[in-house]
């Protein structure tokens, strides 16, 4: 396959990535998503990351129909990475994509739920020694070594059951074995020509092979000052040349360490003068040297590959034999996956993620959370489309969600949650879509070929408009299952004229067959809804002592929400110190009930403010 019919990569982007890696290695790095082999390569980690996204999940970045749905899903991928173990797993979930596959979902629900049991069944120290093992793995740049002493690490602490069972796999003894053979090793390990691991032994892994090393270190640099040498040993009292060879070759031994015997036999027989025997001898004794540092390496190389006992290819496995060790491959292609899954498991662990229940068609959420707005914040229960929450699941301050109805119009009170319910709904609509657990205590969550989310625009222009319209309604008639989520249209039109396009869009929703949660401040200007649609409100009860507005962020179903405009005028003459600013407040108080306004100010100053 050609680089350019990769989406993202033109002629320029091939150039780069054929020279830096080969063509055969670019495809294998887009093909497995390895973002770190195309950063390395020259690209910006943003544009390397959207690249793998669209070569590994075409169909499911066709989820994310609308800018503000991509930028959720943006938003939760860096969340999750946040919570990475190695840079390497971080790159892994950045390039987690929607799904429409429901067996694939599912099947990366089991790995995370069974991935996420194990990490809470750790003690605290079990879990800082996984961590500092992760951590020496990533400053050490994913070695081999690190890999291994990261596996036995991971044997250690128990982390071999389901979905770890590659770890479990492993061989124990093998793994120190093979610990103390790559600490014999400098570099990577890779494949040489004959398939065999081909690397470079390190110093001490051979006391011959060192002394061999210095030997010819120092022949080296004696070689490159030739004349300085014949300065060291030409000396007045030298009779005549064969003095003068003497000289040469005994303090060529003791300089180098070298036997004189050695030396003596490196030396040329036909030399034209002492300058040419001394650099003779040098250049000779060199390539010597050089071939019984090589002669040696190899033999050290070999038992030291014997003790690694594979390649570094983790194709080229194999384990007919039944022999569980299984080599260096096995052991850094299963700390990868332990690294990319266990940090699934820490984010849903500390974000409090249960797994969904993915079901035909609808969602419904049972005290659900929004991961953006920190962790003190009122849960939310809500549903559109069919589902099976029961009356005694506990829904906090809330009766059951209907069901059945496809489309919800939102209302009530500003500040009241509204658009931070959509992102919600949003967020676990694409959390499932890519098997992962979501923020909630129970959820059933249908698979969707398209969400649009779009939230408030607050510019009021033809422009605007005409762009909104485009974005929303082009998903919402293709064929397939499509989630709406949208805010406030009165925010880019007309109030009459957006009440009238909200009544289109509501009909339209329910015409498609797809689902809906639409925002409005116009409950009262739409028309009579379709049957398949029910109007919910969220309302503000008043303010705290601190004059904050204090709103049960609860939809009551099948009511209209209020503004209640009254508690912010409230806190605006409660917090208005020019006498004239306060008076203009309250004559605004007059104009929404002054009785109203009293009422709220004499509840604020004896509130406790713990509601």
């Amino acid at each position: 396959m050609r680089l350019e019919d990769y989406w993202g990569i033109g002629p320029k982007t091939s150039e780069r990535l054929g020279d830096s890696l080969g063509t055969e290695r670019a495809v294998e790095a887009i093909e497995s998503a390895d973002v770190r082999a195309l950063v390395d390569a020259g690209l910006h980690r943003g544009r390397a990351t959207r690249i793998l996204r669209r070569a590994n999940g075409e169909a499911g970045m066709d989820v994310l129909a609308t800018r503000d749905a991509r930028s959720v899903y943006d938003d939760l991928l860096s969340l999750a990475a946040s919570h990475a173990l190695t840079g390497h797993a971080a790159d892994r979930i950045r390039v987690l994509t929607p799904s429409t596959d429901r067996a694939a979902i599912e099947s990366r629900l089991d790995e995370v739920v069974a991935a996420r049991a194990a990490w809470d069944d750790l003690v605290e120290a079990d879990r800082d020694r996984i961590v500092d093992a992760f951590d020496a793995y990533d400053d050490a740049d994913g070695s081999d070594l690190a890999a291994v002493e990261t596996a036995l690490a991971l044997r250690e602490v128990g982390v071999t059951g389901p979905p770890f069972e590659e770890i479990g796999s492993l061989d124990g003894e093998a793994l120190r074995d093979m610990a103390g053979a790559l600490a014999d090793v400098r570099g990577a390990i890779e494949p040489g020509p004959d398939g065999d691991a081909a690397f470079d032994v390190a110093r001490g892994a051979d006391e011959e092979l060192d002394r061999r090393r210095d030997r010819l270190a120092a022949a080296r640099e004696l070689s490159t000052a030739a004349f300085d040498v014949l300065d060291a040993v030409r000396d007045g009292s030298l009779r005549d040349f064969e003095a003068l060879e003497a000289a040469t070759i005994e303090h060529v031994a003791s300089e180098t360490g070298v036997d004189p015997a050695t030396v003596r036999a490196a030396a040329p027989d036909d030399a034209l003068d002492a300058a040419d025997f001394v650099s003779g001898t040098l250049r000779d004794l060199v390539a010597e040297l050089e071939a019984s540092v090589a002669e040696r390496e190899e033999t050290v190389a070999a038992d030291i590959r014997e003790r690694i006992g594979g390649v570094r290819a983790v194709e080229d496995y194999d384990d007919s034999d039944g022999d569980a060790d299984g080599g260096v491959a096995r052991a850094v292609a299963a700390v990868s996956d332990a690294a990319f899954l266990l940090s699934l498991a820490r984010f849903a662990a500390e974000c409090d993620l249960i797994r969904p229940e993915l079901v035909d068609d609808g969602i419904a959420v049972r005290n659900a959370r929004n991961l953006f707005i920190g962790a003190d914040v009122q849960p939310v229960s809500y549903a559109i489309g069919s589902h099976s929450l029961a009356s005694d699941s506990g829904i906090a301050s809330a009766e059951t969600p209907p069901t059945g109805d496809r489309v919800s119009v939102l209302t009530g009170a500003n500040s009241g949650g509204k658009t931070t319910l959509l992102e919600t709904l949003c967020a676990v609509s694409l959390l499932a879509s890519m098997g992962l657990p979501v923020p909630a205590e129970e959820a059933e969550i249908g698979t969707f070929d398209r969400i649009v989310f779009h939230r408030r625009h607050a510019s009021f222009n033809a422009g605007v408009l005409e762009s909104t319209l485009k974005s929303v309604v082009p998903p919402l008639v293709e064929d397939g299952r499509t989630l709406m989520l949208v805010d406030e249209f009165e925010a880019i039109t007309e109030p009459g004229r957006a009440a009238d396009l909200l009544n289109g869009l509501v009909t339209l929703t329910v015409d498609r067959g797809a689902l809906g949660v639409y925002v409005t401040h116009l409950a009262d200007d739409l028309s009579p809804l379709p049957d398949a649609a029910r109007i919910d409100g969220i309302f503000a009860e008043g303010l705290t002592s601190d004059l904050d507005l204090r709103v049960d962020y609860q939809p009551r179903f099948g009511t209209v929400g209020k503004s209640t405009p009254e508690f912010i005028v409230s806190r605006l003459v409660a917090n208005a110190s020019d006498r004239g600013v306060r008076a203009g407040f309250e004559h605004l108080a007059g104009a929404v009930g002054e009785e109203a306004v009293q009422r709220t100010l004499s509840d604020a100053e004896w509130s406790d403010g713990d509601d």
